[in-house]
């Protein structure tokens, strides 16, 4: 796994993100390879852009620069775990993911988990 970036979007005020978050870094503890951020998308609002998150979590995988996935999941660390492994190098599809993974590149938002 070449490069690998993993941003959960979240919300601080939101219960389930504040719940996901020590599962989160369970999965990043496992996949010493990658960088996990954690990016509340109102306190990071100008990374955001305009992408509306509407189920949370919603997570951001990426690869040698390129998005192999965006958008929601169960918050569950072994689901996130098992994605990780099977994302194949094709992008994903998701309007606006390619852009919004550049934002968050650029300004490096969020807390960094690993």
């Amino acid at each position: 796994m070449q490069d690998l970036l993993v941003v959960s979007l979240c919300a601080d005020w939101c219960g389930v993100c504040r719940e996901w978050r020590a599962d989160f870094a369970s999965v990043a503890s496992r996949h010493p390879e990658g960088r996990f951020r954690w990016l509340d998308v109102e306190d990071e609002s100008d990374v955001a852009g305009d992408l509306d998150v509407e189920t949370f979590p919603t997570v951001l995988v990426a690869r040698d620069g390129k998005v192999l996935f965006l958008g929601p999941i169960l918050p569950q660390a072994a689901l996130l775990d098992r994605m990780l492994t099977s994302l194949s190098p094709g992008a994903a599809q998701t309007p606006g993911a390619q852009a919004l993974l550049e934002r968050i590149i650029a300004s490096a938002p969020g807390d960094a988990i690993a």
